[in-house]
């Protein structure tokens, strides 16, 4: 499936890396890939030449780069809506519990970058408990975003923006300042039309926090059947896998049993994953995309000090295919993010590692073919990337969906983009935009083969 191609990053030396976010950090218009750096400068890797003849280099500031500090998560979303995106870099410097490195929540002013929490009204709100995940989370469908982080030993925090730009933790608001080992976050529509929270954990249940609609949650995962509390939670993606526009889950458990939550008739989830699926692993980051663009998504199983496994949908079945060079026998797996870095319609599939040794990072390529595509990237009404929108594409008689990323599930966070590979068919019949502000767009008979962008209806 995937060809190695890293000898298309620049300055690729060993290093220790987790989480990474896609982002358009500078403003053009083009994706970057933000990669955290342990005890080391993050990066900032932008593609930069023609195609695939181009290379990613690194382009960060000082103040992003932060050298020194112990980075692992990371996510953006436009938090102020001023139409582009804030980075929360998730540090942590202990296992658990307190730590001395607090968060940083950086925000673009031109040129310049400012860490939000480092100004004095917002000292005291910065996070000072180890994390291990930030996603982003549209609580009342206004199109602006907090940041919800996920910590071991501490409460869930809530960041939002409050009057006069100060920084608030509303989780309690929220009604979702949980304890636990919070490893994981993932945000969409999942049981509701707004954005509901999964909070994955470690030794203990997981939550999943349905949108009531009016800015508050209610956890319904033990009713639901997404609870699973004798496991590990780490990666969790979303998947529609029975093709009718609802999601269930993929989660992948450290060295337990991963699960493929598919939702039944009645409302609930159901564990319906083949053995060679479940069999455990030592798992971090689990992503669910269209690598070969033939109409159904595979599932990557991101391990550490393990092979990484591929599954695809074959003959109505999941199961295990060739990674090709994504195996990475030896590979010391800690977050991987996919995107089009190049522009030529195809995911590329970027791989962090470190924790336990120092790895440089890792890009592939999957093996070029004639499918074709479509790719769809929904704006918020400021005109930021639009993160947990849900996107349906209509062609050759089945339906696709999408949610486009607000975070994987384990300290990274994909492309705001919905990215369909359309296999063999030449034309698609519509796409369908639901945003998590409850508004809602089509547009037919888009042309494939392009990056369709679309604007929120006006408000």
């Amino acid at each position: 499936m995937f060809i190695d191609a890293s000898d298309r990053i620049e300055g690729n030396a060993p290093g220790l890396h987790y989480g990474m976010a896609v982002v358009d950090a500078d403003g053009d218009g083009r994706a970057e890939v933000f990669v955290t750096g342990f005890g080391e400068p993050n990066r900032l890797l932008a593609w930069e030449g023609t195609g695939t003849a181009g290379r990613l280099r690194d382009t960060i500031r000082p103040t992003l780069a932060d050298a020194g500090r112990r980075s692992i998560g990371v996510a953006a979303a436009d938090v102020d809506g001023d139409g582009q995106e804030e980075i929360y870099v998730l540090n942590s410097d202990a296992f658990a519990g307190p730590k001395m490195q607090s968060d940083r929540l950086f925000a673009r002013f031109g040129d310049h970058w400012l860490d939000l929490f480092a100004q004095p009204q917002n000292r005291s709100a910065a996070n000072q408990t180890a994390g291990r995940s930030v996603c982003a989370l549209d609580r009342s469908g206004r199109g602006i975003y907090g940041f919800a982080v996920a910590n071991y030993g501490g409460p869930l925090r809530l960041y939002e923006i409050a009057g006069g730009g100060r920084i608030a933790d509303m989780a309690e608001d929220a009604g979702i300042d949980a304890m636990g080992g919070g490893r994981s976050l993932l945000s969409l529509p999942l049981v509701s039309d707004r954005m509901d929270l999964f909070v994955g954990n470690e030794g203990g249940p997981n939550h999943l926090f349905r949108n009531r609609g009016d800015g508050t949650f209610e956890d319904v995962a033990a009713r639901l059947g997404l609870a699973d509390p004798h496991t590990h939670a780490r990666g969790v993606a979303p998947l529609d896998a029975e093709g009718e526009g609802r999601f269930g889950l993929v989660l992948g458990n450290w060295e337990g049993p991963h699960r493929l939550f598919r939702r039944a008739a009645i409302a609930t989830f159901v564990d319906a994953a083949p053995d060679a699926f479940a069999s455990p692993s030592r798992v971090r980051t689990v992503i669910v995309a269209d690598f070969d663009n033939d109409g159904h998504e595979e599932i990557f199983v991101n391990n550490i000090g393990q092979p990484n496994r591929l599954f695809a949908w074959r003959d109505d079945a999941w199961v295990r295919i060739d990674c090709g060079d994504a195996e990475e026998p030896r590979g010391l797996g800690t977050g991987a993010v996919v995107a089009d870095l190049d522009g030529d319609g195809r995911l590329e599939l970027l791989i962090a590692h470190g924790e336990s040794g120092r790895q440089p990072l890792a890009l592939h390529r999957p093996v070029p073919n004639g499918n074709g595509w479509i790719r769809v990237q929904p704006l918020t009404p400021a005109g930021a990337p639009a993160r947990g929108a849900v996107v349906l594409c209509r062609a050759g008689g089945r339906i696709q969906a999408r949610a486009v990323c607000a975070g994987s599930g384990y300290l990274c966070q994909m492309e705001p983009v919905a990215h369909f590979g359309l296999g063999r068919t030449p034309r698609v019949d519509e796409i369908e935009v639901r945003w998590p502000t409850g508004a809602a767009a089509v547009v037919r008979d888009p042309p494939a083969g392009r990056l369709l962008t679309v604007p929120h209806p006006p408000l």
